[in-house]
C-alpha cells in the first residue's frame, strides 16, 4: 500500500469561471494546469483517490460531498449540496475531481510531526493511493496582496515552488509553520501531509507557478517512479 501519485492544486474561488465572471480569462492558464494535475491522477489508475485540504479541524468528511460557493458570491452548487458545506479547499477540490469519493480535512495549525503521521495513514489506506493535495502560498507578494507585501514571501515561494518541482519530501517536512502563518500561506499543512506521504521515490513536475492578485499558486503533479 503506497502513494503513487499526487496532484497539487490551490484553491481560490476565483478559479471557477462563473465566479470570476469578467475576469475569468485571467486564471486559464491555472486552470489548463489544474486539470493536467487531476488528469494525471487518472492516469495513475489508483484505488483511492483522496482530497485533502485545510480547515480549521483534522476530520474525515462523511457522504454526501459538496456545497455552494455562495459564501464567496454566487450560488453555485459544486458536487452534492444536500450535505454539510465542505471548506473551501475542498469544495474547490470536489470541483476539480467530481469522482473522489474520499475528502479529508487537515487543521490548518496542525503541526509537521501531525502532518506527517496523517500523510502516513493516508497512503497506507489502499494498494494505489492518489493524493490531491489543495494549498496556496504566500499572501504577501505584493501591496495589493491580502496580506500586503512582505519581503519574505517571494524567497519563501521559491523554495515551495522547488520542492514541489522535486518531488522533494523533506523540504516540504522542513517549512516553518510559524513563518508560513505569518506569510497567510494556506497550504503549509496540506503540503506537509503531502510529504508524510511519500514512501518511495516519485518524480515531480511544476506546472504552473505564478502569483497573480498577490497570492502564490502553484500546480504540481508527483508519480512514483515505477508507477
Amino acid at each position: 500500500m503506497s502513494l503513487v501519485a499526487a496532484a497539487v492544486c490551490p484553491h481560490p474561488p476565483l478559479l471557477v469561471p462563473e465566479l470570476a465572471a469578467g475576469a475569468a480569462s485571467e486564471l486559464d492558464d491555472l486552470r489548463a494546469a489544474c486539470r493536467a494535475a487531476v488528469a494525471h491522477l487518472a492516469d495513475a489508475s489508483v484505488d483511492s483517490l483522496i482530497v485533502l485540504g485545510s480547515d480549521s479541524t483534522t476530520v474525515r468528511r462523511d457522504p454526501p460531498f459538496g456545497g455552494t460557493l455562495s459564501p464567496w458570491g454566487v450560488d453555485l452548487p459544486i458536487g452534492d449540496p444536500s450535505g454539510e458545506q465542505l471548506p473551501l479547499s475542498l469544495l474547490i477540490g470536489a470541483w476539480l475531481a467530481p469522482a473522489a469519493g474520499n475528502f479529508q480535512s487537515v487543521a490548518a495549525g496542525a503541526d509537521p510531526g501531525e502532518c506527517a503521521r496523517l500523510g502516513r495513514k493516508l497512503a497506507g489506506e489502499a494498494e494505489r493511493v492518489g493524493l490531491l493535495v489543495l494549498g496556496d502560498g504566500s499572501a504577501c507578494r505584493t501591496e495589493k496582496a491580502p496580506g500586503f507585501f512582505d519581503p519574505r514571501a517571494e524567497a519563501f515561494d521559491a523554495a515551495v515552488a522547488a520542492a514541489l518541482a522535486g518531488a522533494d519530501a523533506a523540504a516540504l517536512a522542513a517549512i516553518d509553520p510559524a513563518e508560513a502563518a505569518e506569510l497567510l500561506v494556506a497550504g503549509r499543512a496540506p503540503w506537509q501531509v503531502l510529504a508524510g506521504a511519500k514512501d518511495r521515490d516519485m518524480h515531480g513536475e511544476l506546472l504552473y507557478d505564478s502569483a497573480p492578485y498577490g497570492v502564490a499558486y502553484f500546480v504540481a503533479k508527483w508519480s512514483a517512479e515505477e508507477a
